[in-house]
């Protein structure tokens, strides 16, 4: 049976809306929360803002928000300066962050995903207005002078506890990357390049993500339903890789890559400012600059990291793919070979049954509940929004995760962690300051009669982002600088991969059944199978951009970035580069990322020997989902990375397994219906291709 015709049987006869009626009731407020449409009363006294804080009400509010906390920044910048040496000055040094990170990360996640174009260009002036007085803070002399004060004193610092002197040294580290050692002109140099950066940062993440659009007369008049359509244009947003129709994926491949030279010229100019900024405080290049502080290093540690999976991953020329085909092909030859047709799993994953499979996991491993709350009116941006307390047995409210997780216009199609607020331990007020996070998806909304279905895919990108929001509240460290996620970026991605190896074990999978009947554990064994497919080609694709990454940030080439994207692919990916396309003004990893795109690579490296150590034989074992939070969640960035991974994994050079064990053996196969005269059966009699992940 078909797919569609399996899905079309199901609705038939019950098996979707007869399950979803029959269970209903069986459901926690956790999963009636994500499994129907949400039902808001009246508010008529209760009125708050956005996330609770009273100023945002309105766009206007942003400034009052930004004004306050300058306000406060310039007292607490007075107290940092003036305190004697000791734990004080990192406390007055953390408040001050905090203070600023409350209003700057609320409005970064505002500006790109609030459906009013009010507040988003009214939080964009707040993250350019606090971004600027961060820099100017970053080589303020004065205040850099307060904490060396404390730092070049042995006696003191030996009566710093292990987390305050690593943040006081955090905070150095801070100074010294901006420049704080220059005469007054360079350093007034430096923060102006960290001001023009901002805006071309934001320019590149926007214009990453605009659609291109052409003439609707150019593209055959059968193809137009696959596309966005404005007029006499086709808008075409994305690259439609899982489309079977090849020319759709080819049309949309060269459309959506078409060089825009606006776009072009922003990121040359991104590239030739960092690499100026990072020479000006006396770096030898941009990536030397940003890898200081992480795992890694330096360049050379990363493509020494790199390069022996880069030999063993190595492409025949005699490969006859496109680059748009790949992604398709890999599709179509998991679903051939296992049998696992997304719309297969999809009745047994509905969105709420995830949601409570993942509490009933969190509640063995750690305790921990999720329950549903009521935003107040004006808390959330949007109706679907939903809001999760995250609840301790012991230890009580831990903090509070917002779930805007459906599709809607001009939302970006992405899903991302955002801290909104880091948690702290809060002096002036003797409490804990609860950390605010949300969790961004673009998942189809529920019905009336039917919940969101997930496919496999969709329920592994869950449990990712879900891992990033319970870094931010399972972490409890003194000191906000270093909560949860605020860590080294190579290490920042352990806990979402390790939450992918948790979404595919049979023994986690089945507790979110809520239909009838149960999920065979062949159909969950076949899902992990087919993962190990095409594997290697995902490394390796992983490795170009990787490559690519430190190759923009290195040493400048005097060159395009489209010629050395040319090369880049014909040395380390092998597919062909298409004429008068420019894939990298779509790589808005390049911005937050930015000479650290390889900590995708490493941390999946280290969340497979944490999986293999600690999870493997029982993923429910709560001593050892306590030993992993005591070990490695709770200190955030508060413990060296290095320090976390070395009690946890086998060590090697870094400390850390290679990339190189990551390659499982060859498996080939030999397509038995023809020659291998077409696109696919070449796909599939390629070795590389068949390479793949151990999982």
């Amino acid at each position: 049976m078909s797919a569609c015709k399996h899905l079309l049987h199901l609705v038939k006869h019950g098996g979707i809306r007869g399950c979803v009626r029959r269970h209903v009731t069986t459901w926690s407020p956790v999963g009636a929360a994500f499994n129907a449409k949400p039902h808001r009363r009246l508010d008529l006294f209760e009125k708050s803002g956005l996330f609770g804080v009273p100023e945002l009400s309105s766009p206007a509010g942003f400034q009052g928000a930004t004004q306050k906390a300058l306000r406060d920044t310039q007292r607490l910048v007075d107290t940092a300066c003036s305190c004697s040496p000791g734990v004080q000055t990192v406390e007055a040094f953390d408040q001050l962050s905090d203070g600023l990170c409350k209003v700057a990360d609320l409005a970064d996640f505002v500006k790109v995903a609030h459906p009013d174009p009010a507040y988003r260009e009214a939080a964009e002036k707040t993250c350019v207005e606090i971004g600027t007085v961060v820099e100017k803070l970053n080589t303020n002399v004065e205040l850099c002078k307060s904490l060396k004060n404390l730092l070049d004193n042995p006696d003191i610092v030996a009566q710093l506890d292990p987390d305050t002197k690593r943040v006081a040294e955090l905070f150095m580290f801070d100074f010294e990357i901006s420049g704080i050692h220059l005469d007054e002109k360079l350093r007034k140099e430096a923060v102006a390049l960290h001001v023009k950066l901002l805006d071309l940062n934001n320019e590149f993440l926007v214009g990453s993500h605009m659609p291109n659009r052409i003439a609707r007369s150019v593209i055959p008049e059968h193809l137009h339903l696959h596309f966005a359509q404005e007029g006499s244009f086709i808008q075409v947003g994305g690259l439609h890789a899982d489309s079977p129709d090849d020319l759709v994926r080819e049309i949309a491949y060269r459309i959506y890559l078409y060089p825009n030279a606006d776009l072009m010229e922003c990121l040359e100019e991104l590239l030739k400012c960092r690499n100026k900024l990072a020479k000006l405080v006396g770096y030898e290049s941009y990536a030397h600059r940003a890898l200081k502080g992480t795992m890694a290093k330096t360049p050379g540690d990363v493509l020494s990291l790199l390069s022996p999976v880069i030999c063993t991953l190595f492409l025949s020329n005699s490969i006859e793919l496109m680059p748009w085909d790949h992604p398709f092909f890999s599709g179509v030859l998991r679903a051939e070979r296992y049998n696992i047709e997304p719309s297969l799993y999809s009745p047994y994953f509905s969105l709420g049954a995830c949601m409570e499979g993942l509490n009933n996991l969190f509640s063995q491993l750690y305790g921990v509940s999720l329950m549903s709350e009521h935003p107040s009116a004006g808390e959330v941006w949007s109706d679907d929004v939903r809001k999760l307390a995250v609840v301790h047995e012991t230890e009580g409210l831990l903090g509070y995760i917002y779930c805007d997780f459906f599709h809607r216009a001009d939302k970006p199609h992405q899903d991302c962690h955002f801290t909104i607020r880091g948690g702290r331990w809060c002096q002036e007020t003797g409490q804990y300051q609860l950390p605010v996070v949300v969790l961004m998806l673009s998942l189809p909304h529920p019905t009336k009669s039917a919940p969101t279905l997930l496919t496999p895919g969709m329920m592994e990108n869950l449990f990712h982002e879900m891992g990033h929001a319970m870094h931010s509240m399972l972490g409890r460290t003194r000191y906000q600088h270093v909560t949860g996620t605020r860590c080294a970026t190579d290490f920042a991605e352990v806990p979402s991969i390790l939450m992918e190896y948790f979404a595919t074990d049979y023994r986690v999978v089945s507790q979110q059944i809520i239909f009838s009947p149960p999920l065979p554990e062949s159909m969950v064994a076949r899902l992990c199978e087919s993962k190990k497919v095409c594997g290697a080609a995902d490394t390796q694709l992983q490795i170009f951009y990787a490559v690519l990454d430190q190759i923009y940030h290195g040493k400048p080439q005097n060159r395009s970035t489209t010629d050395i994207l040319k090369e880049m692919q014909q040395n380390f990916y092998g597919l062909p580069y298409i004429p008068n396309t420019a894939w990298q003004l779509r790589f808005s990893h390049l911005i937050g990322y930015g000479a650290k795109y390889y900590s995708y690579l490493m941390s999946r490296a280290v969340a497979s020997m944490v999986w293999r150590q600690c999870f493997v034989q029982d993923p429910l074992n709560r001593d050892m989902g306590e030993r992993y939070r005591r070990e490695m969640l709770a200190h955030g960035g508060a413990k060296e990375p290095m320090l976390m991974v070395e009690g946890n994994t086998p060590c090697s050079r870094w400390g850390i397994p290679s990339l190189f064990f990551l390659l499982g053996p060859i498996n080939s196969y030999q397509c038995q219906k023809c020659t291998g005269s077409h696109a696919l059966c070449t796909f599939k009699q390629n070795v590389f291709f068949f390479n793949y992940l151990e999982q």
